[in-house]
């Protein structure tokens, strides 16, 4: 178990929100807050001077909005992860989130335990949709909606399969939920993930999803074609 608690920096426009979060994290020996912002330009200046390990980021705060604060701190500060918190879902603001380096999205309608799970996740260096931001992800993939692209040419190269099990991962799916879709045994998707992350050149699922968020020309379903 951890014993040196996670330094986390909250940034909210509203101190009764601010004030919540804080509440929540308070009752886990797991993280400390270290600082609060109500603005994105204030969170960015905190950040250069406290090194959070972590950021609750909420996306619509005045000045350098959530995602434009996002990019900026990750460039000064590139081991802080950070989590995207919304009131609303739209995907547009999802992929933005992503794009930016955001390692999750978390709806403010979530429990405090979600918020506590997402958190862990970030922190361990995972990635974090809340359950009905990656539902409407998939739905818009499986529907022909959603364009993904991976950004580097490797990609190219994937066989059918290994594109079904990318979007379903990048719509936050786990092994054991992709194994269940595409009638494989988990073991057999954990090696997928393996494959990807190899032919990707990233080095976590972390990074597979954030390459398969990136919203592109080419058209991905994950029921198109055969299956190899």
């Amino acid at each position: 178990m951890r014993r040196v608690p996670h330094d986390v920096l909250l940034v909210d426009y509203f101190k009764l929100m601010r004030d919540g979060i804080r509440a929540i994290l308070e009752r886990d020996a797991e993280f400390r807050v270290v600082g609060e912002a109500e603005s994105g330009n204030d969170a960015v200046r905190l950040c250069k001077t406290t090194h959070p390990e972590l950021v609750i980021m909420d996306i619509g705060v005045p000045g350098m909005n959530g995602i434009e604060a996002t990019t900026e701190i990750l460039q000064h500060c590139p081991q802080t992860q950070v989590l995207i918190v919304s009131i609303h879902d739209d995907q547009n603001a999802v992929l933005s989130a992503i794009r930016s380096g955001a390692r999750g999205f978390l709806l403010k309608r979530a429990s405090a335990g979600d918020l506590i799970d997402a958190l862990r996740t970030v922190a361990l260096g995972g990635s974090y949709l809340s359950s009905q931001v990656s539902d409407r992800l998939l739905r818009r993939i499986q529907s022909g909606e959603l364009q993904l692209r991976p950004s580097q040419a490797p990609a190219e190269k994937l066989s059918p399969r290994e594109r079904q099990v990318l979007c379903l991962i990048a719509a936050g799916k786990t092994s054991k939920d992709i194994a269940v879709m595409l009638d494989l045994g988990e073991q057999t998707v954990r090696s997928y993930r393996k494959t990807l992350m190899k032919k990707l050149c990233v080095n976590n699922v972390a990074g597979l999803t954030q390459m398969a968020l990136s919203a592109g020309r080419r058209q991905w379903k994950p029921d198109a074609g055969p299956v190899g």
